[in-house]
């Protein structure tokens, strides 16, 4: 069963009355339904995904459209409001974060790792920096920490005897431990826990209602199950840096409200606008692909098999030798900035291009394969491009 429903942007409600609003109670609308069911139903059913919320936005007017439920046990069923794990999603909330650190002058991304965490000088880390941390480009650290490192003492012994595979900044190697050390010494430059400043600063500073690092106690009705390969119900364990690396737990309606903020931040104060602006800055290339902090981006117009080539296996999983800018490519709103994120019960994909003022975002409670997000998402995008060309024609 699919429910649908249309709000206003909460920056504008003028926007209930701009030309977008009017032609979505008619065709335009029915249209735009139409295709996110021809996108999203023939997926659901081939990796028998429980449930799925598909938040859309055109220039800050958001539909909603919810399938299925959020747990099977009791049928309840998937709305804009359930709260779904958004895995390595997580990352670009730890990059708005680490980048607000840099602009107060709490940090800087140039500076080695070693002189945040004393316990690593004389490590490889005196000649690593914080950025390489924050775009995967410190040598060849591993997607996961060792079976073995499961506590902060047996964490700091790891990386004190870890050793590059490569000179810092010269191959991305997506990496959990990481991103997950450069969310931790961020917060620890501005003196409070990670999980404290996300939650208690971050997420209210973005206007997010519904985010999550610990989902409150009144707050686990809305929390959706995932499901496991073999169909069980299951939610993410805890683990070293998991709320750094991918522990949020959002909704549709507070991711879409994220990739607007991206888009377009001049509803947030001076500071929160450069952190974010900062965030789409270009370090390197991968193939198509340009990393930012924890977002990966795309020249736009762009077609799929970019977007398939730049979210594949062998960028997201092996080692990669990058092409360096000369400097730093600022911010552009030409582009398309996407992620996708998983945990073992979970699947999630966000794309949004700025100067179109369009996204998209997908959560599911089942880890399907990536490249059926894309598709799906990118023919989502394709609809929402056009309806912004006619909308901005009027």
């Amino acid at each position: 069963m699919i429910t649908r429903r249309r709000f206003g942007s909460l920056a504008a409600a003028s926007l209930f009355f701009s030309p977008w609003a009017h032609a979505a109670e008619g065709g335009s609308q029915d249209r735009l339904a139409q295709i996110v069911n021809e996108a999203i139903r023939p997926v659901m059913e081939e990796y028998n995904i429980p449930g799925l919320a598909v938040a859309v936005t055109i220039r800050g007017q958001r539909s909603y459209f919810n399938y299925g439920v959020a747990s099977k046990e009791s049928g309840r069923k998937v709305t804009e409001d359930t709260l779904f794990e958004i895995g390595s999603i997580s990352k670009t909330f730890t990059a708005t974060l680490a980048s607000y650190a840099q602009v107060t002058g709490s940090l800087s991304f140039s500076d080695e790792v070693s002189r945040y965490m004393p316990a690593l000088a004389g490590s490889s880390f005196d000649e690593i920096s914080l950025l390489d941390l924050g775009t995967y480009a410190a040598g060849g650290l591993p997607l996961q920490f060792p079976d073995d490192v499961t506590d902060q003492d047996t964490m700091i012994a790891y990386y004190r005897n870890w050793r590059p595979a490569y000179p810092a900044g010269t191959h991305r190697q997506y990496s959990n431990p990481s991103i997950g050390l450069f969310g931790h010494l961020a917060a620890r430059s501005m003196g409070k826990s990670f999980d404290d400043l996300m939650e208690h600063m971050l997420f209210p500073a973005l206007d997010l209602k519904r985010t999550y690092i610990r989902v409150p106690q009144d707050r686990m009705g809305d929390y959706a199950y995932g499901y496991s390969r073999n169909g069980k119900p299951i939610r993410v364990s805890p683990g070293i840096w998991d709320s750094e690396a991918y522990g949020v737990k959002t909704t549709s309606a507070d991711l879409i409200r994220f990739a607007e903020v991206n888009m377009d931040s001049a509803a947030l104060d001076e500071t929160m606008q450069r952190a974010i602006t900062a965030t789409h800055t270009g370090y390197y290339r991968v193939g198509d692909m340009i990393q930012g902090l924890a977002w990966e981006m795309y020249a736009y117009p762009t077609d799929l098999d970019r977007l398939l080539e730049g979210n594949s296996v062998q960028v997201s999983f092996k080692p990669n030798e990058v092409t360096r800018f000369g400097a730093p490519l600022p911010p552009r709103e030409d582009v398309l900035i996407n992620k996708t994120g998983s945990t073992n019960g979970f699947g999630a994909y966000v794309a949004f291009v700025p100067t179109k003022g369009i996204g998209v975002v997908m959560l599911a409670n089942r880890n399907y394969p990536i490249p059926a997000r894309v598709k799906a998402a990118h023919r989502i995008l394709t609809a929402l491009d056009k309806q912004s060309d006619v909308t901005s024609a009027r």
